[in-house]
């Protein structure tokens, strides 16, 4: 598998659209890379872009964007309402996937040594990129901003890690840039109803780490607490891994705090945004909605979501689609602008397979079934069997858990609707994957044969891709079978009125799990390694065995109920 990294520069023009089109045509020129958003900002006149690809794609795009923003903006004119130091003020590197953090501080150092030395722009390594303790925090970094450059370019404290140590008259165009490595990072700001940036910034002291500085007496006026080395002293915020300052939004008309979530695994956004819930309301301030700037996982999205739910005692085993939804709604998303999770969502971002079988109406993929095309076959249509099966089951967990009197239980069959939801899915997956199977083995047949190099290459193609073929409808069977188990619960716990439809989901989960067995069968006559085929059979008979006992266990119950209503 291809490794992965983000790049997520902020360009010091928010504006001027075709200064920013300028930069990103030589993003997006690169192949290997996908520019995924550009998001400007007016009041900041800043935007901050977010494109994705392989390593050393990346790094060459980042180059070329950088070099491009310091030929299009001019420092020496630049307002704007973030803290900037450069035409490219930052531009760290994020690992998405099969890469580590070590590796991704490697690539960070090879781009910021190319820019200092190419471009001859100051460049300073920040967060896990940086070389000192002191450097990894971008706002020691950028301390000053672009008009205290003058002085700290010649201090020998902050002599840059690559590029000049001067404000010639190249810098005082370019200004400096801050390189860096880190974890994923969400900036996240919250809306509020005031106009008061003196307020705001009293919220994001309050929940920011880093806090507030220490007063005698009066906290705002009084005089400021030392510690022994005459440094002031801090009262901690309340929330960890979290930068925040309050700010005034002139195009939008209110007061926002502009939080930078450094590390969502220890304060999630939907963490972030309670706080400042909480915080504001102490101070007679009502929070009206938030934005996010730039992308976001999905995962970070559907935690929220589930969140919220849990809040209200609603089953939190529900599509991810509906928990889009009500991350967006709780935290207000949608406040100042419309929030597309197809835009916002990186994983969405990422997602270039067309014509999936599964996004089909359902009269679409009956017809498509019917046609002469081979696939989708038998086991595309087990999977699919086997995902109405398992979503019989789920949908009787979730009108359980809403079940009038049934209240102090909503959290129990939460749970099994959740579980549900995630086999669900799975077999989703396997419709499609099924189908890519079927096409690898036809592929493989495909390929030429002239020389002894080509017949074996060819050869180990089609047994890799017949043991595939195996696998895949193996997998329906493990996961149609583990369904049962929730339609047995919901047989059992479950409201008694829905005890037909979790019956009518074993008997599709059964069907998946034998229409899977066939195609098992079936592609083991081409794979070889018959120690292997011969393994998967034995196991697929286990599997069928115990899904038939399953299944009547579950009609005999099923059967009970009903008589007894």
């Amino acid at each position: 598998m291809k490794q992965l990294i983000e790049c997520v520069p902020n360009f010091s023009e928010g504006r001027d659209m075709a200064v920013i089109k300028e930069i990103t045509n030589e993003i997006e020129k690169i192949e290997g890379v996908k520019l995924l958003d550009v998001d400007p900002g007016a009041a900041t006149n800043r935007t901050v872009v977010t494109f994705v690809g392989t390593p050393d794609e990346v790094i060459e795009a980042a180059f070329q964007a950088v070099k491009k923003a310091s030929e299009v903006i001019d420092m020496r004119y630049h307002k704007g309402e973030h803290p900037r130091f450069g035409a490219t003020d930052v531009c760290p590197l994020v690992p998405v996937s099969n890469i580590t953090m070590e590796e991704t501080v490697r690539y960070a150092r090879k781009l910021a040594k190319r820019i200092g030395e190419e471009l001859q722009i100051p460049i300073y390594c920040y967060e896990s990129a940086a070389f000192t303790d002191e450097r990894k925090n971008l706002a020691n970094c950028r301390s000053g901003e672009y008009e205290g450059l003058t002085e700290k370019l010649v201090d020998p404290k902050w002599k840059p890690d690559f590029g000049p140590a001067e404000f010639n008259s190249k810098v005082q165009k370019s200004g400096a840039t801050a390189v860096g490595a880190r974890d994923f990072l969400v900036a996240f700001n919250v809306n509020l109803n005031t106009t008061s940036v003196r307020r705001a910034n009293s919220i994001a002291f309050d929940v920011r780490e880093r806090g507030r500085t220490k007063r005698e007496g009066n906290p705002i006026t009084g005089k400021i607490v030392k510690d022994e080395k005459g440094n002031p002293v801090m009262i901690p915020g309340t929330l960890k891994s979290v930068k925040a300052i309050g700010w005034f939004i002139e195009e939008y008309g209110i007061a926002q705090i502009s939080m930078n979530l450094t590390n969502i695994s220890i304060t999630p956004v939907h963490v972030a945004f309670d706080e400042v819930c909480k915080k504001a309301a102490e101070r007679g301030i009502r929070v009206t909605g938030s934005e996010l700037v730039g992308l976001i996982p999905l995962n970070a999205m559907l935690e929220a979501g589930r969140y919220f739910l849990k809040k209200q005692q609603r089953s939190t085993g529900v599509d991810n689609d509906e928990l889009l939804k009500i991350a967006i709604k709780s935290m207000g998303l949608d406040d100042l602008k419309p929030f597309n999770p197809k835009e916002r969502i990186i994983e969405y971002l990422l997602d270039e397979e067309g014509n999936k079988l599964i996004d089909m109406n359902l009269m679409a993929f009956a017809n498509e079934t019917a046609s002469e095309s081979p696939a989708p076959g038998g086991g595309s249509i087990a999977a699919y069997v086997g995902a109405l099966g398992i979503s019989l089951g789920t949908m009787v967990a979730n009108l359980s858990s809403h079940k009038r009197g049934w209240d102090e239980r909503w959290e129990e069959f939460s749970d099994v609707a959740e579980k549900g939801q995630v086999l669900k899915d799975q077999l989703l997956h396997l419709v499609d994957e099924d189908t890519r199977a079927f096409n690898k083995i036809m592929d493989a047949f495909g390929l030429p044969k002239k020389s002894d190099e080509e017949k074996a290459f060819r050869k180990r193609a089609i047994e890799d891709a017949s043991k595939y073929a195996m696998e895949i409808p193996f997998r329906v069977m493990e996961t149609a079978y583990q369904s049962m188990e929730i339609m047995a619960q919901m047989v059992e716990k479950g409201n008694p009125n829905s005890v037909s439809d979790a019956g009518v989901g074993a008997l599709c989960a059964l069907a998946a799990v034998e229409g899977a067995f066939l195609n098992v069968k079936i592609n083991a006559s081409g794979v070889e390694d018959k120690a292997f085929a011969n393994d998967k059979l034995k196991k697929g008979e286990e599997i069928h065995l115990l899904a038939k006992q399953s299944r009547d266990q579950i009609i005999n119950k099923v059967e009970e109920v009903i008589k007894s209503l």
